[in-house]
């Protein structure tokens, strides 16, 4: 299990390739990149996300084992950056090994409905002269019910 957040961008091909390479008794792999995603008005010019380094890390450490233990996961990869990102910009990658499929997806799933609800990163969206901080959204709790 590999739990990083950090600043800087990251190589989703190469971190999808170094986290699949050699998994002969895994039978399923699942990424996912989550991308910042410019507002309706195409207004946004920058999302800055913050942490409190230590506390995220724990975090994300408990809700990977949980995923591990629920879903007999192989292993688990959460990647999340934090700082100033443009519209176009990799926020976060989940992957997961598993033997089966559906358990790869599930826990993958399970991550990233995580990572948007629950995860302590705060969001401030920068359009023009203005600076507001994303509120939590009733889907995204919605979500969290089914797990």
């Amino acid at each position: 299990m590999r739990i990083v957040v950090q600043e800087p961008p990251f190589d989703f091909g190469a971190e999808a390739a170094g986290f699949a390479t050699g998994r002969y008794d895994m039978g399923a792999i699942v990424t996912f990149s989550g991308i910042v995603r410019d507002l309706d008005a195409g207004t946004l010019d920058v999302m800055e996300i913050e942490h409190y380094p230590g506390m995220t890390e724990k975090a994300l450490e408990k809700i990977a084992t949980e995923a591990v233990d629920r879903w007999s996961l192989g292993d688990v990869l959460v990647i999340h950056r934090y700082g100033r990102m443009a519209p176009g910009d990799q926020i976060m990658m989940v992957a997961t090994a598993a033997r089966h499929r559906k358990d790869a997806f599930e826990a993958a799933e399970f991550l990233m409905d995580y990572l948007k609800s629950r995860a302590p990163f705060w969001k401030k969206e920068h359009t023009g002269a203005e600076a507001d901080w994303v509120a939590a959204r009733d889907e995204d709790e919605e979500a969290l019910t089914r797990w």
